[in-house]
């Protein structure tokens, strides 16, 4: 709440206080102002150290956190081995997000071999888990299906909820493919009416 009020400082002092009492998804938080630059200078090195005691202590988004940092080589050495390890952990606790992300290792193959199958049913549970990024992937393979109706109540869904960063890159990812008419999903801002394929 302090944080959407503005008020960053003040959140990240009261997410310090809570992690000191051993709160591990207040020092998840603590890892994410570090990051974000939250009321504190960012400083990735220590986002990275809350994040890897958040996920070595069991908190799901700590092991998303620290997966990412080690996938991008943020405050830690790059380690898409050890990313992928902890992503897999995040997504047996049921982290959308996570899922997504090791459905992205499939894809793009790295530290496994390429697996589309693989890639496309994580992306599909992680939109129905309700991550934005899974929605928008798994849209993505349900094109490649020509199942274009399908696509569009994803799209849908993941406008709901994305960011308008997201939804930018993502309206000129749709504009340049094979599929230019579904940008217009991403523009919605009603929920479809239309029910889930």
């Amino acid at each position: 709440m302090l944080l959407d009020d503005g008020k960053a400082k003040e959140g990240f002092a009261w997410f310090n206080k809570a992690a000191a009492q051993g709160h591990l998804m207040a020092l998840n938080m603590v890892g994410r102002c570090y990051d974000q630059g939250w009321g504190v200078t960012v400083d990735k090195k220590r986002a990275a150290e809350c994040f890897r005691i958040a996920a070595e202590r069991g908190l799901d988004w700590g092991m998303y956190n620290f997966a990412t940092a080690l996938t991008l080589g943020e405050g830690v050495a790059a380690d898409k081995a050890a990313a992928l390890a902890w992503f897999r952990k995040a997504s047996a606790l049921g982290n959308a997000k996570a899922i997504n992300y090791v459905g992205s290792f499939y894809e793009d193959g790295w530290v496994v071999a390429r697996d589309m199958v693989t890639a496309a049913d994580c992306y599909a549970r992680a939109a129905e888990g309700g991550d934005f990024r899974g929605a928008f992937n798994h849209a993505r393979m349900l094109m490649t299906e020509n199942r274009a109706e399908d696509a569009a109540y994803w799209l849908q869904r993941c406008a709901e909820s994305a960011t308008p960063a997201f939804l930018h890159k993502a309206r000129a990812w749709l504009s340049a493919s094979s599929w230019p008419q579904l940008a217009q999903a991403l523009a919605l801002e009603q929920p479809s009416d239309r029910t889930k394929p």
